[in-house]
């Protein structure tokens, strides 16, 4: 049974070039593609996917938003965050709203596609940038009042 795959990301041709290269994954297949958070919120109850690979700023409901809501309705749902965002605010929020994974967009598209093998057999999955991020995060502890989440901070 192929991975079902959502991808959610406000740039068309970052969703093409998403497209075409899951389709030639022979255990992926993709169900939907949304430009915004809302769009993947409806499309959810129609299209069950396994995972979403999430876009975290996106324009009317950003990522990390999305990713808490999402995993509250479907829980069994796996999140990719797929991101230019390194800054260690959105990754820390992107994994306090559920994500199983975290990747920037300079990713080559094997590490993409080993995350999503790797979260769907319940793994979290980091680059390795992105790692740096989290271990200096609980090593040091989140800086009082820095990692606030704020609506206004992605939209």
């Amino acid at each position: 049974m192929p991975i079902k795959v959502l991808i959610a990301d406000d740039h068309q041709i970052v969703r093409d070039g998403l497209r075409s290269l899951l389709t030639r994954e022979p255990d992926m297949e993709l169900v939907g593609e949304a430009e915004d958070g809302r769009t993947i919120m409806k499309m959810l109850l129609e299209k069950t996917p396994d995972v979403i690979i999430m876009d975290v700023a996106m324009p009317e409901l950003n990522g990390i938003e999305a990713t808490r809501q999402a995993l509250h309705e479907f829980p069994a749902v796996k999140v990719i965050a797929l991101s230019m965002h390194d800054d260690r605010r959105f990754v820390i929020n992107m994994l306090k709203a559920g994500a199983s994974g975290y990747l920037i967009k300079d990713c080559a598209f094997r590490e993409l596609a080993n995350a999503i093998r790797m979260v769907v057999k319940n793994k979290i999955y980091l680059s390795p940038g992105i790692t740096d991020i989290v271990v200096n995060n609980y090593v040091t502890g989140p800086a009082p009042d820095s990692l606030v989440y704020s609506k206004c901070l992605l939209t």
